[in-house]
């Protein structure tokens, strides 16, 4: 079941068919269309395959805009832009990222309304998490990893292709951040907290890649 807000939803309809096409990842993909084991505030738009975002920020705007939407800039350079949008009742973070880095797995068409949007498969999404992990280390991260490996999720195949996202991706160093985390201080399921010293022992016992 989608967890997404009539906001999000309304959103993602009204920028779908942009060319370049942008794909839906992040929470925004495991809220709407995977999982839905929690909500987001925000949706993360990626364009594969681009280093800057070019006319498409500004294409975005014009969009939301047009649809009597309250959008605001809250942070732009070439390859990024966050829009604060609103429509009087909701609020919605809106990432816009041009994302230079290869895909594991392309992204697939899903339906939303009568439109359709291109969106991350688990595995990408499970990739992707196991590099924020390491990039920022929130606890939704570590909940997202923990949701995308009990619904069938191939934890080994992740930790193996990680690199591929992320060169400076390594088992040790990401198992000391996570140890960093303060699980216990923030009141996290002790199920969350077994996770992730399980997690923990995986990444030290990953072999590191070529190279290294």
């Amino acid at each position: 079941m989608s967890r997404l807000t009539p906001l999000q939803v309304h959103t993602l309809e009204l920028l779908a068919g942009i060319d370049p096409p942008w794909t839906l990842t992040g929470g925004g993909a495991l809220a709407g269309f995977h999982l839905g084991h929690r909500t987001t505030r925000d949706l993360d738009l990626f364009w594969h395959g681009l280093s800057e975002l070019h006319h498409t920020a500004e294409e975005v705007v014009r969009r939301l805009a047009g649809a009597a939407l309250e959008v605001g800039v809250v942070q732009t350079s070439p390859g990024f832009r966050r829009l604060r949008v609103s429509d009087g009742n909701e609020v919605v973070l809106v990432d816009l990222v041009a994302d230079p880095v290869p895909v594991i797995e392309a992204p697939q068409p899903r339906a939303i309304g009568d439109v359709q949007i291109l969106v991350d498969t688990p595995h990408e999404l499970l990739v992707n998490k196991l590099t924020t992990l390491l990039s920022r280390s929130e606890v939704r991260d570590l909940v997202d990893v923990k949701a995308l490996v009990e619904s069938g999720g191939d934890l080994t195949r992740a930790i193996r292709e990680a690199p591929l996202k992320d060169g400076g991706f390594s088992g040790p160093t990401v198992a000391w951040v996570l140890g960093q985390l303060p699980l216990v201080r923030l009141g996290a399921d002790p199920d969350l907290i077994a996770f992730r010293e399980a997690l923990v022992a995986r990444f030290l016992a990953a072999p590191e890649p070529p190279g290294r």
